[in-house]
C-alpha cells in the first residue's frame, strides 16, 4: 500500500513539476510575442487625412484666392509619405481648384521630396513638354528644432522663364523659426526668390514672404484637437500686406 501510494505522489510531483516547467516556458514566450506587436505598431502604415478652411490662399506670398477649403488625403511609413493636397475656392467659382502629389522622406530632421503642381488649367493628362500645365518641383530641407531651412526648384513642366527666355528653374528658398508665447506656439518666417523668373514674377533676388503666424490648438473632450491660426503675411516684392485665418481638422 505504501509503495502505491508513494508511487501516485511521485506521479504528482513529476505533474506539479512539469506544470510548472511549461509555465515558466511561456512566459517569456508570451514577452517576446509581445514585442514584435509593439515594433510593427511602430512601423505600420499611418493614414493622412485633414483639411483646412483659410479666409484666404497665401502661397509663399502671393495671393492665390479667397476663401478656401484645403484637403489632404496620404499615407506615412517610417518617414516615407505620399499625399494629395487640394485648393477649392468657396466665394468664387472661377478660382483654380488645384490638387498637388507629393512624394517626400524625413529622417532626423532632414527631408526630400518631389512635388506635381496642376493649378487646374488645361488638360490633367496632359504631359507632354510644351504643353502640360502641371509644374514638377523638388525640395530638400533639414530642421535644426530653433531654425528649419528649405530650398524648392522646379525641375520640369510648365516653369517660368529667365531674363534670357530659357527655363529658369524657379527657386525659392525658406526660413523659419518656431518658438511658444502667451501659450501660443508661433512661427516667423522668412522666404526669397534667388534669382529672376517669370513664374514668381522676380527681376532677380527678391523677398516674396515675411510672416508671423500664432496657433492655438483646442482640445475638446481630451480626444478631439481643433487648431486655430492667424498670420501676417507681407511681400515685399509686391508691396502686399495680408492677414491670414483659418482652422485645421485631422485624425
Amino acid at each position: 500500500m505504501n509503495t502505491i501510494i508513494n508511487s501516485q505522489m511521485n506521479t504528482m510531483r513529476i505533474r506539479l513539476f512539469a506544470l510548472f516547467l511549461m509555465a515558466g516556458m511561456a512566459m517569456p514566450l508570451t514577452a517576446q510575442d509581445a514585442e514584435p506587436a509593439a515594433v510593427d505598431e511602430n512601423r505600420r502604415v499611418k493614414p493622412i487625412l485633414g483639411a483646412d478652411l483659410v479666409n484666404q490662399y497665401l502661397w509663399r506670398g502671393q495671393d492665390l484666392g479667397n476663401l478656401s477649403l484645403q484637403p489632404t488625403l496620404g499615407i506615412e511609413w517610417q518617414g516615407l509619405s505620399f499625399s494629395a493636397w487640394g485648393s477649392v475656392g468657396l466665394t468664387n467659382v472661377k478660382e483654380s481648384k488645384e490638387v498637388d502629389l507629393t512624394l517626400a522622406y524625413n529622417i532626423k530632421g532632414f527631408n526630400v521630396g518631389v512635388t506635381d503642381y496642376w493649378f487646374g488649367e488645361g488638360s490633367y493628362f496632359q504631359y507632354r513638354a510644351g504643353r502640360t500645365t502641371h509644374v514638377w518641383e523638388a525640395n530638400v530641407g533639414y530642421d535644426f528644432g530653433f531654425l528649419s531651412v528649405q530650398w524648392y526648384t522646379n525641375f520640369a513642366g510648365d516653369d517660368g522663364l529667365n531674363r534670357r527666355g530659357n527655363r529658369a528653374y524657379s527657386s525659392y528658398i525658406e526660413l523659419t523659426a518656431p518658438f511658444r508665447l502667451a501659450t501660443l506656439d508661433w512661427e516667423a518666417t522668412v522666404g526669397a526668390v534667388p534669382y529672376a523668373t517669370t513664374f514668381y514674377d522676380a527681376n532677380g533676388f527678391c523677398v516674396t514672404n515675411v510672416s508671423l503666424r500664432a496657433t492655438k490648438d483646442f482640445v475638446i473632450k481630451e480626444r478631439f484637437h481643433l487648431p486655430v491660426f492667424a498670420a501676417l503675411v507681407g511681400n515685399p516684392r509686391s508691396e502686399k500686406m495680408y492677414f491670414l485665418f483659418g482652422v485645421s481638422f485631422s485624425l
